[in-house]
């Protein structure tokens, strides 16, 4: 194919059992439908061909596996937010919804918009996520276990088999956390263990915190500046204001990275007492009047910036350093 020449668009709906397929031929729109697992994957590049650019949507676990064949195959692989295709339908008054409507609107989203190509993570960060999930579920596990077992403990009469066994859970529970958490942070150590040197230098960011924030950023090596960081970890300001319309206070948006929210907010504790700069945020803050929680949530900011700095300059922390990279987006 004339590489001067735009790639053919093929948008795929995807569904848990199946693909929903929309491509051209001679301009003329083609609909094709196989399943979601290696012999559809097949039928789908037989048919529309591997040199093309492949839009679809992030749905959850299923387009993982159709993304790495089709990447592997040569194809370009585009995955969407899928809150933008919606507000692409939207904006074009579309009324009804279907998988064939779903895969033409990708089609022509396409054609008609400069996509970012997307790029399969190393193995080893496949591997720590899938690690990472384990460990949430284990803690929830973990979680209810721990309340079942101090209700029954409340009760007048407790069953000595009911006892045993929830402590015996929960002991395995923890155990199992504990081990999968220390595989997670091998792993990272392994991959980052310069990255995570120079973060860890940064007081009030420990090894888990660390691992979790390099797990999180791929490494620091998608983001151009902080502010797609903080963005990311839905620590960015969201107001809500229109002529003399108010809605309620400014707040953050909490829109994805809700575990490394968590992490970095239990570390600001620390932060506003040993970090010379997060101190100084945190009581400024404070002294204007603004609640504790706004000026902890200042500092979360605040700790994103200073691991951005640090990782992309390779500088670690210094008390009374401020990095170029900190301050210009």
């Amino acid at each position: 194919m004339d590489p001067q020449l735009p790639l053919p668009v093929v948008g795929i709906d995807i569904s848990k059992a199946t693909l929903a397929v929309c491509y051209q031929v001679n301009q003329q729109v083609k609909h094709l439908e196989v399943s979601n697992n290696k012999a559809g994957f097949q039928q789908l590049v037989k048919t529309c061909g591997a040199q093309c650019l492949f839009v679809m949507e992030a749905t959850g676990a299923y387009y993982l596996a159709l993304a790495y064949y089709l990447h592997e195959q040569g194809g370009q692989v585009a995955v969407m937010n899928p809150l933008i295709i919606r507000r692409f339908i939207q904006m074009h008054l579309s009324k009804g919804k279907s998988d064939r409507k779903d895969a033409q609107w990708l089609l022509r989203y396409g054609q008609q918009q400069a996509v970012k190509i997307w790029q399969p993570d190393e193995q080893v960060l496949v591997e720590c996520r899938q690690l990472e999930q384990v460990t949430e579920q284990l803690l929830k596990q973990k979680t209810m276990v721990s309340n079942s077992l101090e209700a029954l403990q409340q009760q007048p009469v407790i069953s000595k088999t009911a006892l045993k066994q929830l402590q015996q859970t929960l002991t395995a529970l923890t155990h199992q956390v504990e081990a999968v958490e220390a595989e997670l942070l091998t792993l990272l150590e392994q991959r980052f263990q310069a990255e995570m040197t120079l973060l860890r230098s940064i007081p009030g960011i420990g090894r888990k915190t660390a691992g979790m924030l390099l797990l999180f950023a791929g490494g620091f090596r998608r983001f151009d500046n902080y502010r797609q960081l903080i963005a990311l970890a839905g620590l960015s300001p969201r107001e809500h204001t229109s002529g003399t319309s108010v809605r309620g206070k400014v707040r953050i948006t909490k829109m994805g990275g809700g575990l490394i929210r968590g992490k970095l907010f239990m570390c600001s504790f620390a932060a506003k007492k040993r970090n010379t700069a997060c101190k100084a945020l945190y009581d400024r803050l404070v002294a204007k009047g603004k609640n504790g929680k706004v000026a902890l949530i200042a500092v979360c900011n605040k700790l994103l910036k200073q691991a951005f700095a640090i990782v992309k300059s390779g500088q670690p922390y210094q008390a009374n350093f401020t990095s170029k990279l900190a301050l210009n987006p």
